[in-house]
């Protein structure tokens, strides 16, 4: 979770100078953060399949073009947690992603404020921590590198400030392209995060 608050820190002073901004302009962009927990499965070529527990948070600018379409783009980190098994033996593994997504928003107010929005894109993500912790060892780095896949979102919010709206969110994404394990890793093998689905909250500030 520091992580997650460090980003959120990080993303608002570098989009403070929008505050500013003319204010016909400033009304198109928003700044969405929303947060979650949920499970997600890890498909692997040669080892055996397992589920991982997911922590996951992004911030994104979100620019509109009308009233129901916008597109927004922003970092995210995605904590993987839990308990699985190899041809080295059992083991716990930890990994931490740090995602890029591209997101076409969809708006649709429906009465006395109460809004659904949406957003489906595509996304990169890099590992930036990597544990398998076995019985008797750590092994780290055991895959890196970036990969790439596809998300969707869904969420219900209310307004709870003059430019703040707040409520609950769903997310979804699958991998479609793969780790690969290093070469000194002890096992060959790729992998990909797939139906990985969390939900948690959201939050909408409108500049």
């Amino acid at each position: 979770m520091r992580k997650i608050y460090c980003l959120s820190m990080l993303t608002f002073f570098l989009t403070g100078p929008l505050l500013y901004a003319q204010e016909d302009t400033a009304r198109k962009w928003s700044l969405i953060g929303y947060g979650g927990i949920g499970y997600g499965v890890v498909k692997n070529d040669n080892q055996p399949d397992y589920n991982l527990n997911s922590n996951n948070g992004a911030f994104l600018l979100n620019y509109r073009f009308n009233e129901e379409l916008g597109l927004a783009s922003g970092i995210g980190v995605n904590e993987l947690t839990g308990n699985a098994f190899n041809e080295l033996g059992n083991f716990y593994h930890e990994r931490t992603l740090l995602k890029v997504p591209l997101l076409l928003t969809i708006n649709s107010e429906t009465s006395a404020g109460f809004r659904v929005i949406g957003n489906l894109g595509f996304y990169g993500q890099n590992i930036i921590k990597d544990a398998y912790r076995f019985q008797t060892s750590i092994q780290e780095d055991i895959y890196s590198g970036w990969n790439f896949g596809a998300e969707f979102g869904l969420g219900f919010i209310f307004p709870v400030l003059d430019r703040v709206s707040a409520g609950i969110n769903y997310q979804g994404q699958s991998d479609f392209s793969k780790f690969e394990s290093a070469d000194n890793a002890g096992i060959s093998d790729k992998q990909k995060l797939q139906s990985l689905n969390s939900v948690g909250l959201l939050l909408i500030f409108t500049l």
